[in-house]
């Protein structure tokens, strides 16, 4: 009987022991990894915070494809949340607990393992930086109960070596996801049609004849006119507009007018450089843009096709325009923008028939 008695009193030594050891060790630990992406924090926010995105580029989907995972009711925002069933993974749930709109998301993630629960913090930062990017910082930090710890020592990786990979692949695949999305545009010939015209206030420039240069000297010249109006209390009846005055194809330049409807004459100071011009009512042949400015050119190319494949005759003289539908500050994926291209022609009849083209990553669902 003796012999029971020490066996079970080293068994409780070394429970007693073990214990202590465990109890004694670091249970803290916050891991974090970073990407700069070029996109706005308030494109990659919307990303993020809505978990059925994440069926696209959670990391640890594609480990564990098998893997059946039942939504919350509610999908984004603070108590949306989902759980998941693995097949080789632990099961576990994850649910939003606090947002900062466009700055910070925070989460909490329970997997179960054979001993207990364990439960840890996720956090994200949408940094913004400079010419429109983002640090998109994706963390996780928790402190280890008992249990935990336990657990962790049959584990043959820390929670570093753990999480780290996936960190970093799921920043990959939301930089990939959010800009390919960003790139997706849509060209649409939409036919023959009368712009009524109006009076609208504008400056002139001469400019090299690409979207970048183009774009540079809009995003000057447009804000000026704006302020312009404001300031005198002009009233705005329209979206911004560039008319393109001349275009001087052998040496790439052109000379473009940037503005805004209003709608009345407006008689400007004499040394003012805004101006306030008329536009007559005209027959045109309208082609619309979603998408990214620099898509701008394979635009112009496309209609150019249509009235040349068409035998539409061009307005002598007249000069093409473009008008910005939406505000790029409003609509933070430029896969959104929409812009209508005119190009004035001889009158005719309406034309029945429209030319479409469209740019989408096949791997992507809108």
């Amino acid at each position: 009987m003796k012999i029971f008695k020490y066996i079970f009193l080293l068994f409780l030594i070394a429970i007693i022991g073990g214990s202590i050891y465990i109890a004694t060790l670091d249970g803290d630990y916050q891991i974090e990894e970073s990407k700069i992406i070029d996109a706005p924090p308030s494109l990659l926010f919307k990303e993020v915070n809505n978990y059925k995105n994440w069926e696209v580029w959670g990391p640890w989907r594609k480990e564990d494809p098998n893997m059946v995972v039942t939504y919350n009711q509610k999908t984004t925002g603070v108590g949306a949340g989902y759980s998941w069933q693995g097949d080789t993974a632990e099961d576990g749930n994850i649910i939003t607990t606090d947002v900062i709109p466009n700055k910070e998301i925070h989460q909490e993630v329970t997997i179960k393992n054979p001993l207990s629960e364990s439960k840890s913090n996720i956090y994200w930062n949408f940094e913004p930086i400079e010419n429109g990017k983002t640090k998109l910082v994706w963390g996780i930090k928790a402190d280890k109960s008992f249990w935990d710890k336990a657990y962790s020592l049959t584990q043959k990786e820390t929670p570093t070596e753990i999480w780290k990979p996936y960190l970093n692949k799921g920043l990959t695949s939301i930089d990939t996801i959010v800009t390919n999305k960003m790139k997706a545009y849509d060209i649409n010939v939409d036919g023959i049609t009368q712009h009524s015209g109006g009076f609208y206030m504008y400056t002139t420039t001469a400019s090299k004849n690409n979207s970048k240069m183009l774009s540079a000297k809009m995003g000057e010249m447009l804000p000026s006119v704006l302020q312009f109006m404001e300031s005198n209390n002009i009233a705005v009846s329209g979206a911004p507009m560039t008319v393109y005055k001349e275009v001087d194809e052998q040496n790439n330049t052109v000379i473009i007018s940037s503005g805004i409807p209003t709608n009345s004459k407006v008689v400007t100071p004499l040394d003012s450089n805004i101006l306030c011009g008329f536009m007559d009512s005209q027959q045109v042949l309208k082609t619309t843009l979603k998408g990214n400015y620099n898509n701008l050119a394979q635009t112009w190319m496309v209609a150019e096709n249509y009235i040349k494949n068409h035998n539409i005759e061009k307005t002598p003289n007249a000069e093409p325009f473009e008008i910005y539908i939406t505000d790029p500050e409003k609509y933070p994926n430029p896969a959104d923008w929409v812009t209508e291209l005119y190009i004035p022609v001889q009158q005719q009849n309406e034309a029945s028939f429209t030319d479409k083209i469209t740019r989408q990553n096949s791997n992507l669902e809108h």
